[in-house]
């Protein structure tokens, strides 16, 4: 385990893979950590260089006081870049993580390659944000967890054994790191930020996804000229973790399209 400085934060991060291998970093979404891509790990290249960091508020990073903006998610991931001095990587991020990368991409010249799962430039409405914020107020993590995993999942995953460790997993996030990363997707709208783009760029949706719908997510690929749009079956809005294999397939082609492997 590894904790960076930067100074207004503290990040956990993790390396694996080929230490002279070119760099993935991969971004968590709202309500899990850098476990998340615990499932699809195995299933890559092993030449690569694998970055995994929480962020903040959520995982082993430091929980700032609530709320946060896309700012300062965004401007954390910059400076763990900076931190551990990555001159360019391919940027993966799925949810809030996705919006972080498309806020990252937009100004900063070390993302050479761009893959938005699950995520979208506009998520939800404001009004939706402050009412699941004031849930939690009322009643912790709890009180929405399993509304929350019956978006993530699909109905045979929501079913399973295996769908607890994830709820374990959303309900001991810290109340202020949940708060914190509501507040910072229910304020962004990166529309104009997104539509600015030009880099190589794969978007992934999840054909059961509650929480960010394929069409919303289409809109998204829609916005970035030459964007790779996909949709996995029998997915929410975790399909790393109902399907690594097909996910893990959908980012190799990719790497490999964009001479990142």
């Amino acid at each position: 385990m590894q904790i960076a400085d930067l100074s207004d934060v503290h990040l956990h991060y993790r390396w694996d893979g080929d230490p002279a291998g070119r760099v993935l970093v991969f971004a968590n979404s709202l309500g899990t950590d850098l476990r998340l891509w615990d499932p699809v790990m195995p299933l890559l290249p092993p030449n690569l260089r694998i970055l995994r960091y929480d962020m903040r508020g959520h995982g082993l990073s430091a929980c700032p006081p609530a709320p946060y903006s896309m700012d300062d998610l965004t401007n954390d991931a910059e400076k763990l870049l900076d931190h551990l001095d990555i001159p360019d990587c391919t940027f993966i991020g799925l949810s809030v993580g996705g919006m972080v990368g498309q806020a990252l991409a937009r100004r900063s010249t070390r993302i050479k390659a761009l893959v938005l799962s699950n995520s979208a430039a506009l998520m939800g409405t404001p009004r939706m944000w402050r009412d699941r914020m004031q849930a939690i107020r009322e009643g912790g993590l709890e009180a929405i967890a399993d509304a929350v995993l019956d978006r993530w999942f699909a109905p045979t995953f929501r079913r399973s054994a295996e769908a607890m460790l994830w709820r374990n997993m959303l309900v001991r996030v810290p109340t202020d790191g949940y708060l914190g990363c509501c507040a910072a997707i229910g304020d962004a709208d990166l529309t104009k930020e997104t539509a600015g783009l030009t880099l190589p760029t794969l978007v992934i949706a999840g054909a059961d996804d509650g929480a960010s719908p394929p069409e919303l997510v289409q809109a998204t690929a829609g916005l970035i000229p030459g964007a790779s749009f996909e949709v996995i079956e029998n997915a929410g809005h975790l399909p790393c973790v109902e399907q690594p294999g097909i996910y893990a397939r959908l980012l190799i082609d990719f790497l490999e399209e964009t001479g990142h492997v």
